[in-house]
């Protein structure tokens, strides 16, 4: 199956909040196109699933994750900085795949997946 992998990097107000509602509107359409549509917050951006910064933008971002999570979309994050940050099971409470950033853009590029970074 084809796949969109919805990368969120950067943790500027536009990258996280746009990033997320792409990977939400891709969801809409893909599976009448035979694709499919996967999220994976890494860096920076990982570090705002948690910080508790009451911007807007993370307000929006966090909803946006929950709601692609509770939608059936794969959000991952990276366990290695989930551990560090000391966060590893808030984010897995949430639904969030910790999986280990190396192995997951390898398998982004072994299932031939189309990747846009936010």
């Amino acid at each position: 199956m084809l796949k969109t992998v919805i990368h969120v990097f950067h943790d500027d107000d536009d990258s996280i909040a746009t990033g997320t509602r792409v990977a939400q509107r891709i969801h809409e359409v893909a599976p009448d196109q035979g694709s499919s549509v996967e999220v994976f917050c890494f860096g920076p951006a990982q570090r705002r699933l948690t910080d508790g910064d009451a911007s807007v933008a993370s307000a929006t971002y966090n909803r946006q994750i929950d709601e692609l999570i509770a939608d059936g979309v794969l959000v991952g994050a990276c366990v290695n900085a989930a551990r560090a940050e000391g966060v590893e099971a808030e984010l897995a409470r949430r639904g969030l795949n910790l999986r280990v950033a190396r192995d997951e853009f390898l398998r982004f590029t072994l299932e031939h997946a189309t990747v846009v970074t936010f």
